[in-house]
């Protein structure tokens, strides 16, 4: 074609170039401009055997097409809608301009509904090697819509919409994500299947994820408006959210152009897939939709260059090849010979763009870096929502809805179980709901994870006064208080739960012990002596002691008889919480040695947790460092003996490191 016309241009009336540009007409399906060459040579030449033969058979193709497809000689006029910014004045076409159509106009055009015209800019592939001959199908019509633009005031010209492009991306999973229409079915093309408009959309949280769901669906219902809107508060939630998903952008600004592209807004069609391009250069579909908006502005040869590039992508492209052989027609009229001069420069597609290319096998490398990548990518995912869960149920606590915002919390514990804040919020929902056993239990999972969280001990304390253990909540208040004395919510708390041990029946009455007067110093040997030559059968231990007074005889008891056996049948009934109340000022460098020999040596082989919660209420009486300071050596040496075994045991409540930082409060 090329040569041809560079020979006409030479030499206007040169006989061969006319019949060399006639076939390569008919080659294309071109039918009426070859058929113009043709009588061209016949007009000076009425004997040429060669132009006569094509002519004839040229006249029988139109002769055998369907009746909805011998309009060829039909034209169309495009009315000018206002000068477009950027546009040269080459591009300008004078108003109504004729332009060939390759489909009857009027009333013979048949009405299409927006389910039968397809996706607008989606390509239609044909084979390789196939070529572009015989007559054009409405396929190749210009595909573009007659609503006005948004920018301009005049009416819109319109061309014949594509009766319908089918989906022709080689990479069809990508296509499916991108394009509207190749998203699940509708209802109605389901035969009533639901939708799922929350299933997940590459990196996009849920919300934003939905508003993309539901824009597709709308695109295939044929509300272009809507879904145009539904597309927008994505894009505008994306840029909000302040992800770093490229692609996930790029698939919404591509919905969207297709929808400004149905509707005629052709200006905004091209910004949206200009923005496409910036992000994935040699994007097919933005390249193809923003063509169509070219050649919908009559700005042909920027349409020509984007066509041109998306056969550099993918040659089967059907709607591309169409396009070209339109523009190259509609440029020739306007620009002359010379019109391949007043092109743009058309860009080089590198390989890896190409599509049609054979795909080589991945090397073992390549499929190490995209296992990484895809493992990168679902912990990103996986991060998005799980930050996605937690505000939801942050926001849902805001609003009281507690029960709600448990199951937010529960589902991120269940992607990640060692978030200790996300525990330490379940376990205020469950306060709120009054459900104290399950909010402890909560605490007790986010001081393993943090020893040293003053939220849980706090929220702990909270719930243990629920449970009416104010022993247990008084203990949790002062190691608040003992992290942070300002606390002054631990303060308030601490007075009312004191107020409150006081008055609770577990402390009885003390016992009266009469006093009896001695006259002589005689006596006084005699009283002396019987108590410090003691027994276990003369003194009774009482194993269950209900208040502190009571322990502390149980415990002189056991010592004064060195019953070491009855001391660890002692500690087992006494909740280590209450450890610090019983003990109070009580304590002395003999009872601490006396109660470590006890457990070591009754308690660790049966139940070695036990011992674990003793040793660490123990450290918080109100004497014991000054305590531990008085004791001998080899007191020192048996209590590190039985940390020593305690670190040993093989448990699932503590570790060694555990036992490691309780040892460190003992030495």
């Amino acid at each position: 074609m090329a040569d041809c016309q560079h020979m006409l241009q030479l030499e206007p009336g040169n006989k061969n170039a006319l019949l060399c540009r006639a076939a390569v007409y008919d080659h294309m399906g071109e039918f009426q401009m070859a058929s113009e060459d043709l009588r061209a040579v016949l007009k000076d030449e009425p004997a040429n055997a060669a132009a006569t033969q094509l002519l004839l058979k040229i006249q029988k193709k139109v002769s055998e097409r369907p009746p909805d497809q011998q309009h060829d000689s039909r034209r169309l006029f495009i009315h000018e809608a206002g000068d477009e910014e950027g546009n040269s004045s080459q591009e300008k076409q004078p108003t109504a301009r004729p332009v060939q159509a390759s489909q009857p106009v009027g009333g013979e055009e048949k009405s299409v509904g927006p389910a039968e015209r397809g996706d607008m800019g989606n390509s239609q592939k044909k084979p390789h090697g196939r070529g572009s001959g015989g007559p054009p199908s409405e396929s190749s019509s210009s595909p573009h819509g007659g609503k006005k633009s948004k920018g301009g005031s005049a009416d819109k010209y319109r061309v014949t919409p594509e009766s319908k492009l089918a989906n022709g991306s080689s990479k069809s999973s990508e296509s499916q994500r991108e394009d509207p229409s190749s998203g699940r079915a509708t209802a109605a093309q389901n035969g009533g299947d639901a939708v799922n408009l929350d299933a997940p959309c590459g990196a996009l949280p849920p919300p934003l994820a939905r508003l993309k769901n539901e824009g597709n669906l709308l695109f295939k219902t044929g509300q272009f408006a809507d879904a145009l809107d539904k597309y927008s508060q994505a894009i505008q939630g994306y840029a909000d959210s302040g992800i770093d998903s490229p692609q996930d952008l790029c698939i919404l600004y591509s919905n969207r152009a297709a929808c400004f592209l149905k509707d005629g807004n052709s200006q905004d069609c091209i910004e949206d897939c200009t923005r496409v391009l910036e992000l994935q250069p040699f994007s097919l579909k933005p390249l193809l939709r923003r063509a169509m908006a070219y050649e919908s502005l009559e700005r042909y040869r920027r349409a020509y260059v984007d066509y041109k590039t998306v056969l550099q992508i993918d040659i089967s492209v059907q709607a591309a090849q169409d396009g070209v052989s339109r523009i190259t027609r509609l440029l020739m009229e306007q620009d002359g010979p010379e019109w391949r001069e007043k092109l743009p420069d058309i860009p080089p597609v590198p390989l890896s763009a190409q599509q049609h290319r054979k795909v080589e096998p991945a090397s073992a490398e390549v499929l190490q870096a995209r296992a990484e990548k895809a493992a990168r990518d679902a912990e990103r995912r996986a991060e998005v929502l799980f930050s996605a869960l937690k505000q939801e149920g942050n926001d849902l606590v805001k609003k009281a809805q507690y029960h709600q915002a448990v199951g937010k919390y529960t589902e991120c514990l269940n992607m990640k179980p060692d978030q200790c804040a996300v525990y330490t919020n379940r376990a205020l929902c469950y306060l709120k709901q009054e459900m104290f056993t399950e909010a402890k239990q909560d605490c007790d999972a986010a001081l393993k994870l943090e020893p040293t969280n003053m939220k849980a001990f706090y929220r702990r304390a909270l719930a243990h006064r629920g449970l009416k253990d104010y022993l247990a909540s008084r203990s949790d208040l002062q190691e608040v208080l003992r992290l942070d004395p300002s606390v002054q919510e631990a303060e308030k708390e601490l007075e009312e739960v004191t107020l409150l041990l006081r008055q609770s029946p577990q402390d009885k009455p003390r016992k009266v012990v009469p006093i009896t007067e001695v006259d002589n110093e005689e006596n006084v040997a005699d009283v002396s002596n019987a108590a410090s030559s003691c027994t276990g059968e003369e003194l009774s231990i009482n194993l269950h002691p209900s208040s502190a007074f009571e322990f502390c005889q149980a415990l002189n008891a056991a010592r004064c008889s060195k019953n070491t056996a009855a001391c660890a049948e002692l500690l087992a009934s006494t909740a280590p919480q209450s450890l610090p109340q019983f003990l109070s000022n009580q304590l002395d460098g003999h009872t601490i040695s006396f109660m470590m020999q006890a457990l070591d040596s009754h308690l660790l082989e049966k139940d070695p947790y036990l011992v674990y919660q003793h040793l660490n209420q123990l450290h918080m009486v109100d004497r014991f460092r000054t305590t531990l300071m008085l004791l001998e050596k080899d007191e020192r040496d048996r209590m590190m003996q039985l940390f020593e075994r305690l670190s040993a045991v093989e448990s699932t409540e503590f570790n060694k490191n555990d036992v490691q930082n309780l040892t460190n409060k003992y030495i």
